[in-house]
């Protein structure tokens, strides 16, 4: 059975809404050598070969990444051939190569993607998404890279923490921009 992954920015507080610029997703800070970061990223996307996100973020993914050229990261590339799953009642069309939309239960719809062979399943940003997979109890493990920010304010990972099973550290890599990469483990 595939593991299904939550993978999150996050600041120091716990806000994972990408506000403010306290994040560059696409690796372009060139004040800070980011390399070990985008190294580990793509140990990760090497391990993954599906990509599940709620529309908001999928639509906002679509306009962004499609449209990179100059991207050294690889990220373009991947999402670009990736397995893409959107969680939405409302898309019609996702206009992007290689997604699939996915509209009955959350539950089942997940159920049946673990249950297919492959690698991993990583979801990213999709906040209320997520949070229905943490309440739902489908997440196999959260790698969370944690930023030296204190924002004080915006929307959480676990703002109400409901459904948050017990967690065993997997992994705890730090980064030369003072980011930390937290892997647990569902117990």
């Amino acid at each position: 059975m595939r593991d299904l992954i939550v993978t999150e920015n996050i600041t120091l507080d716990g806000v994972i809404e990408a506000t403010e610029g306290w994040f560059d997703p696409a690796g372009n800070d060139t004040e800070v050598d980011q390399s070990d970061i985008v190294a580990a990223v793509a140990e990760q996307r090497e391990a993954a070969d599906a990509f599940l996100v709620g529309r908001v973020t999928f639509e906002q993914m679509r306009g962004y990444w499609p449209l990179q050229t100059d991207d050294t990261t690889g990220i373009t590339d991947y999402l670009n051939a990736v397995s893409k799953y959107v969680v939405s009642k409302t898309l019609q069309e996702p206009e992007w190569q290689h997604t699939t939309v996915l509209r009955r239960s959350l539950g089942d719809e997940i159920q049946a993607l673990k249950s297919q062979p492959g690698k991993d399943i990583v979801t990213t940003g999709s906040i209320t998404l997520v949070r229905d997979l943490i309440a739902d109890g489908l997440v196999d493990e959260y790698r969370l890279f944690v930023y030296p920010v204190v924002l004080g304010h915006g929307r959480r990972l676990f703002a109400d923490a409901g459904g948050v099973p017990r967690l065993r550290l997997a992994e705890s890599r730090a980064f030369r921009s003072g980011i930390v990469l937290l892997r647990y483990r569902t117990a």
